[in-house]
């Protein structure tokens, strides 16, 4: 247990915050003596994965737990399904690499996501095409008010866009242990369809991709416009795309042809990167501030010594914009502490 801790190394916007306590656990009786010390002090916990979804607006009163829990383990299935359990302190993208060195498919799309596999189903996280959904088996939880272990199982978790039951009403009340996966041994699902991924396969020459061939586009892809955090201070992507019903987007439609959609019956996915930079913000720097210069999705610690409070003042200017243009209220993708 460490007293005063600073906190910047283990958030990937850098940004500078203090702990009362801080402790490191690697196994989950670890982590019940430190949520019980927490409990006979009456501190607040801040659970801490990979830190790529947070940002820190002051400093933390509280006991900060860093979760180191690691191991991976296999079950077959049948001759074409594997299940992998993952323990909540593997790096997401080290996880993703070694299923697809054994050549277990279903992650690919999801290469280069940072953070931890334990922060993986709260937010349900997803791009070009898959989300945590489409392979989740289980997961295992602590529960912190009983200090038991509780299984999840796919229904259970009630995932949504970016959502889960992790971020309802489970929100503070359980850290997640260990994930497992179903994953395709041979007979794997190659999704191409989203995004820039069939360019960017074109682009390398690759016309029969492997999932590993998928994978390296994905970085490709990933790499060319979204900044490495070790470089500049960022989470990703920032906001969640809104979405809006048909009848708004087609009202907006008459004011903004150009206007981009994605429409799932009755409602409509706008991209929040599109509102964004059709609001002026790309690129744009405030202080220690800006919008990505290539991804306008992303904010960045531009200088390296913004303060969370910097940051989210920022985010709330864009909010207010993209409001005010086009009655669109974004929504933060990040957790504010």
């Amino acid at each position: 247990m460490q007293e005063n801790f600073s906190l910047q190394p283990f958030n990937t916007f850098g940004v500078e915050a203090y702990s009362k306590y801080f402790i490191e656990v690697h196994t989950i009786d670890e982590l019940k003596e430190a949520i019980a010390f927490s409990t006979s002090n009456n501190l607040p916990l801040l659970l801490l994965g990979g830190g790529s979804n947070i940002l820190l607006t002051k400093d933390f009163s509280g006991l900060a737990i860093k979760l180191n829990l690691k191991g991976i383990t296999e079950e077959s299935v049948d001759e074409n399904q594997v299940w992998l359990t993952a323990k909540a302190g593997e790096n997401w993208h080290e996880f993703v690499l070694y299923c697809l060195n054994k050549n277990y498919g279903g992650l690919e799309n999801l290469s280069l996501i940072p953070g931890n596999v334990g922060t993986s189903p709260m937010q349900n996280i997803g791009a070009y095409g898959t989300e945590i959904k489409d392979v989740f088996v289980t997961c295992k939880a602590l529960d912190l008010e009983s200090l038991d272990v509780k299984s999840f199982n796919l229904e259970e978790c009630r995932f949504g866009y970016r959502d889960s039951i992790f971020k309802q009403e489970g929100k503070g009340r359980y850290v997640i242990l260990e994930v497992t996966f179903k994953l395709t041994t041979e007979h794997h699902y190659i999704k191409t369809e989203y995004g820039a991924i069939l360019s960017e396969l074109k682009k390398l020459g690759l016309e029969n991709p492997t999932i590993q061939d998928v994978s390296k586009a994905v970085i490709h892809i990933r790499q060319s416009k979204l900044p490495d955090p070790k470089e500049i201070g960022n989470a990703g992507s920032f906001f969640k795309n809104p979405t809006i019903p048909l009848r708004q987007f087609k009202e907006l439609q008459q004011k903004f042809e150009n206007i981009q959609g994605y429409p799932n019956g009755d409602f409509v996915k706008v991209p929040a990167g599109w509102l964004i930079e059709q609001s002026g913000w790309k690129g744009k720097q405030i202080g220690n501030v800006a919008s990505h210069q290539l991804q306008a999705l992303v904010i960045v610690n531009a200088t390296g010594n913004a303060t969370g409070k910097e940051i989210f003042d920022f985010s709330t200017q864009i909010i207010q914009s993209v409001k005010e243009k086009y009655d669109i209220e974004l929504e933060r993708e990040v957790n504010i502490i």
